[in-house]
């Protein structure tokens, strides 16, 4: 991997601009070009740094690094997976199944990768599409899940779920989480689904608090499409989030469509990376039986 330019993602929080100007001054030194996302710039005084937006980052770097949570990397993740920029994440104390960097070991993680020494891997996005009397108004791209769920009301949602064309089931619920693998530890764990393995072309649907407790999270391909259809009479007041993107004013004849997109999203981990161990400590899995 020939890496030459470089760009920093983040918030822009008191702890994230320090370790973002170590980082910064690390990969200057050693004749790297940075970027700096611009948001950084309004909190950083005296100190003349290249910048530009989160969305201009892709056509000008080799490799994005996030510094953060989860979060931040997902959000990095659906900006650059259109130019196949990989991602590294350093995680800034916080729960991150994606961001295996701790801040103590930043320097010296990164040294490796940069080196050569790291372990890739592709993590598919889906593509969720609305439909409105058959014209498309609204997609959206998330790499976790996407979640069709009742919003403002104390109503259930009814909905039909049909796979490739064929019918599923009906249900009556508070929503659906439709996840990736590697969104299987994020919302969907959350609602009683499976843990996948990252690589698996898999997608797992996930009912929340449905009103009859047979309906039970289902795995298909990953190469399934899945859709949506209401079936209530009375309006509803849904919505669809993609990830952290709130997609409002969905209407009861409204159709979802929702596959793996084309593009994927690269992240490299430090050599030894474990998928295991990782499950191990943030679930706090006991390791001590052997």
């Amino acid at each position: 991997m020939l890496v030459k330019t470089i760009g920093l993602i983040g918030k822009p929080e008191d702890c994230v601009t320090d370790t973002l100007l170590t980082l910064h001054d690390f990969l200057v030194a050693r004749d790297y070009k940075v970027f700096v996302e611009s948001r950084f710039i309004s909190l950083i005084k005296d100190i003349k740094l290249q910048s530009c937006e989160l969305s201009e980052l892709g056509e000008r770097c080799d490799l994005a690094i996030t510094i953060g949570g989860d979060g931040t990397l997902l959000t990095a993740a659906r900006t650059l997976a259109a130019h196949d920029v990989p991602l590294v994440g350093v995680n800034m104390g916080r729960l991150g199944f994606l961001v295996d960097i701790s801040s103590t070991e930043i320097l010296t993680k990164l040294e490796q990768i940069l080196s050569g020494a790291f372990v890739a891997e592709e993590r598919f996005l889906l593509e969720a599409k609305i439909y409105r009397s058959d014209r498309l108004v609204r997609e959206q791209f998330a790499l976790n899940e996407v979640v069709i769920q009742r919003w403002a009301t104390t109503g259930m949602v009814e909905f039909d779920t049909f796979i490739n064309g064929v019918y599923l089931n009906s249900q009556r619920s508070d929503g659906l989480i439709v996840s990736t693998p590697t969104g299987s530890t994020a919302y969907a764990l959350s609602g009683g689904g499976p843990i996948l393995y990252p690589s698996l072309n898999a997608i797992v649907l996930v009912p929340i608090n449905p009103h009859t407790l047979s309906n039970r999270p289902i795995v298909v391909d990953g190469n399934s499409q899945v859709e949506i259809a209401f079936t209530q009479k009375n309006p509803i007041s849904t919505q669809v989030s993609c990830d952290d993107i709130l997609i409002s004013g969905i209407e009861k004849t409204d159709r979802i469509s929702i596959e793996k997109a084309t593009k994927t999203v690269k992240i490299l981990h430090p050599a030894g990376y474990d998928f295991f161990e990782i499950l191990r400590a943030k679930l706090n899995w006991s390791g001590g039986y052997h």
